[in-house]
């Protein structure tokens, strides 16, 4: 008998039911996390079939993806919410209150991006299947846990069942060889994995990440690799739980000594194997419309090619251009992918001191309350400001446009997000991907900076 993968023994811990005949198989979950988005159709549905949620116990509910991230009232009131935003807002707490799911909204100090929060207070475990109505759910499998996001009508499946159908993936390892480079993050890693798989190379696959340079991410980083899975196409990302991982749920008073059993074995097969090498990897930042499409950040653009006109076309940018003379007009700090304590650390380290060039807007938006008070605890906060940067409330912000913070028409934003699709931060809004420590040197000279230079000469 073969050696199992990470994903085969989780797999078969949870499948209620063996796929049969061609239809997929019934799996159990272990976490479902809810928001205001996609959720209200599901709730409908049990409604208009008088069913119950099945688990509520696990499931947990958050606001996040159309809360505004300025200003808030008394008892933490949203202000200058949008109307289709207060109807969703109000749909999930009433959803919430029928069923007796735990809601983290406005008033609650625990409240934050669904991806950020969930991690912190001890939610996601490894070993457990998570699902969410949201494809960016792979940031979970940074604790050796099969997350994946579903559609709306799953959603209502898993309320009312607390399963979910679902085709058996392949398996797919990744392993970065090597050590990259000063200011290379977790956030290149991720680029550079995306560039070299392409949008959907891995689709069909879970992806479990191995290798010296993954074993030296922290858990945030983890996060953010795992987080942008989803981007090659692949239907989740893993990595196995280890002496980082242990002791991160260690501080939340969590320990299975069943998690040390939580590997690949050494005579697992797995379906693809892609090996990249990571030494001396240098910052990266997207170009196009699609988050393969980056390069160094001091690299002069590709050639064109068929397939990158409509990019050159959309982001107004021509072939043999280095970034680094392309003035940008906004700089996004924040989302499920870089809006945690590490990720504002790193920005802070290249804003002290300095200040953001005239012409450019900066928003750093932590990703969680929790974010929020320890990064106020070690006045992180006190030098964004100095610097002339916007230090906003915790929601999902500009990363997903839907929630006030977007930006216009032709303008260039430099974001620590996930996605570079054309409007995804505005109708028009043209998008450039990046670490926390690129943008930050971007904000502070109003080009695509390589932070290395910031590093070298503070």
């Amino acid at each position: 008998m073969r050696g199992r993968t990470l994903l085969d023994k989780i797999w078969l811990q949870h499948e209620v039911v063996a796929p049969r005949g061609g239809h997929p198989a019934v799996l159990y979950v272990d976490l479902h996390l809810v928001h205001e988005v996609t959720s209200p159709q599901a709730f409908a549905k049990l409604e208009r079939r008088g069913l119950c949620v099945r688990r509520p116990d696990l499931t947990v509910a958050t606001m996040d993806h159309v809360t505004p991230t300025g200003p808030r009232g008394a008892g933490g009131t949203f202000l200058g919410v949008e109307p289709q935003a207060a109807h969703q807002l109000a749909t999930l707490r009433d959803n919430c209150e029928r069923h007796g799911i735990r809601l983290y909204g406005a008033d609650s100090e625990q409240r934050g991006i669904v991806h950020v929060m969930g991690p912190e207070l001890g939610l996601s475990r490894p070993g457990a299947t998570i699902v969410c109505g949201d494809s960016h759910t792979s940031t979970h499998g940074a604790f050796g846990a099969l997350a994946f996001g579903i559609g709306t009508t799953e959603v209502g499946h898993v309320l009312a069942t607390q399963c979910v159908l679902q085709h058996r993936p392949r398996a797919m390892r990744v392993t970065l060889e090597g050590r990259p480079g000063p200011c290379a993050t977790a956030k290149d890693l991720a680029l550079a994995v995306v560039a070299h798989l392409g949008v959907d190379g891995g689709t069909g696959h879970v992806v479990e990440y191995q290798g010296e340079a993954v074993r030296a991410l922290s858990m945030e980083g983890r996060m953010t690799l795992c987080n942008m899975s989803i981007e090659a196409g692949a239907r989740a990302g893993l990595v196995a739980p280890d002496e980082t991982t242990f002791a991160y749920l260690a501080r939340r008073g969590l320990w299975d000594p069943r998690w040390t059993d939580l590997c690949s074995d050494d005579d697992a097969v797995f379906d693809t194997e892609v090996r990249i090498d990571v030494q001396g990897l240098e910052p990266r930042i997207t170009w196009g419309i699609q988050p393969a499409m980056s390069t160094p950040v001091g690299e002069a653009l590709p050639a064109h090619s068929p397939g990158n006109q409509a990019a050159y076309d959309y982001m107004a940018l021509q072939p043999g251009v280095e970034l680094s003379q392309l003035p940008v007009d906004v700089v996004f700090v924040g989302s499920c992918t870089n809006g945690r304590i590490e990720d504002l650390r790193d920005v802070a380290s290249i804003l002290r001191g300095r200040r953001v060039a005239e012409r450019v807007r900066m928003l750093v938006v932590p990703g969680s309350e929790q974010v929020r008070r320890q990064a106020e605890s070690e006045g992180l906060h006190d030098v964004f400001e100095a610097a002339g940067a916007e230090w906003r409330q915790p929601g999902c912000s500009m990363c997903i446009a839907m929630n006030g913070d977007r930006a216009a028409a032709g303008q260039y934003v430099v974001s620590t997000s996930n996605r570079n699709f054309p409007g995804r931060q505005g109708p028009g809004a043209r998008t450039l991907l990046c670490s926390p420590l690129t943008a930050a040197a971007t904000a502070v000279t109003g080009c695509v900076t390589d932070p290395r230079t910031m590093m070298e000469h503070p």
